[in-house]
């Protein structure tokens, strides 16, 4: 597969910068939906996320809570490449795929209204990239460092652009007490280009605890010192939206409550993979749909 021109490169230099954004946030400004209005588009815009406080109803939250207990057990001792454990431990971390495996949250991703304000962002017809439902246990959930998922879908998926988002819908309530993810608004304006070149089958220890694509503490610092940090919560069925680039993280679970979240990741259909860009191979299907 010919590759194209890496605007974004990463993992090559054995210094990190900041380089600025060469994609635009929002690709369609006029509204063709209704389910956000013209403040929501402009504040995702500035800040690079948007939360939307109880986006499902509750009988639809019920019906995720039993799906999702259910999925759990399905997934504690499965031997399965899709299923990802704690990194010190025999808990299930994430679960891949679901979108492809799992008739529920196959539908769940294909929510119309979903759909509607992911094409309006995006601007063109979507894919899921990736699915997976990540669960933080009350006091062993492990915490996810600061990232920028462009930053790794671009180094060992061959993402082109920014041009792709992410979904996350709260399947239990989250607060400041269980994990809840932390985003630094206006990040998704910087790409921080990180150091260190990726390892062979990197995925089968990132999913874990990524070591390589992560951010240097400077570039963090003036990130925050830009934008701040915020920690969208809110109960079972709240939605966020962020921007593939926007840099986000959450600290370990030692509350007693339980934090678990479907993650979907709808990239544009006009901007399909590539060659990775900062990798010997392609990450697999259930990770990265190519």
């Amino acid at each position: 597969m010919k590759q194209l021109v890496d605007v974004y490169p990463t993992r090559k230099s054995s210094e990190p910068a900041l380089l600025e954004r060469k994609d635009p946030v929002v690709y369609q400004s006029t509204l063709n939906q209704s389910e956000i209005g013209t403040d929501e588009l402009s504040f995702y815009e500035q800040n690079g996320y948007l939360f939307l406080e109880s986006f499902f109803q509750e009988e639809e939250v019920e019906e995720f809570k039993q799906e999702t207990k259910r999925l759990l057990t399905e997934s504690r001792g499965a031997d399965r490449p899709e299923v990802i454990l704690e990194p010190e431990g025999e808990e299930v971390r994430s679960v891949f795929a679901v979108h492809k495996d799992d008739v529920f949250f196959q539908k769940l991703a294909n929510s119309p209204r979903l759909i509607a304000i992911v094409k309006q962002i995006l601007g063109s017809d979507v894919y899921i990239h990736q699915s997976r439902i990540n669960f933080k246990p009350g006091f062993t959930g492990k915490e996810f460092y600061w990232h920028s998922d462009f930053e790794t879908w671009h180094a060992e998926d061959g993402m082109p652009r920014m041009r792709a988002l992410s979904c996350s819908i709260a399947l239990e309530d989250n607060n400041v007490y269980n994990g809840a993810l932390m985003i630094i608004p206006g990040s998704h304006k910087w790409f921080v280009s990180c150091v260190g070149e990726t390892p062979e089958d990197h995925f089968k220890d990132s999913l874990r605890r990524q070591e390589y694509g992560v951010p240097d503490q400077e570039s963090l610092t003036k990130l925050v010192q830009q934008g701040g940090i915020n920690m969208p919560t809110g109960k079972a069925g709240s939605v966020l939206l962020f921007d593939c680039n926007v840099m986000h993280g959450s600290s370990a679970n030692i509350s007693p409550y339980p934090r678990s979240n479907a993650f979907f990741v709808y990239n544009s259909v006009e901007n399909k993979l590539e060659d990775p860009f900062a990798s010997q191979k392609p990450r697999p299907d259930y990770i990265a749909t190519r």
